[in-house]
């Protein structure tokens, strides 16, 4: 399982050259099933629930 919050067309941030980055993506998503999952942040509401409770 790999879980990241950049989309594919940011991982160029990531490796910092476009073959490479390419070659990886690739890699991954050949016979993959992609999950995007639109989602508040868990920790994030947790965090302010604490925040909130304080």
């Amino acid at each position: 399982m790999v879980s990241s919050h950049l989309v594919f067309s940011e991982w160029k941030q990531i490796f910092q050259n476009a073959m490479t980055t390419t070659a990886v993506v690739y890699q991954l998503v050949h016979h993959s099933v992609i999950l995007e999952l639109n989602l508040p942040s868990y920790r994030l509401e947790v965090a302010h629930q604490r925040q909130t409770s304080d």
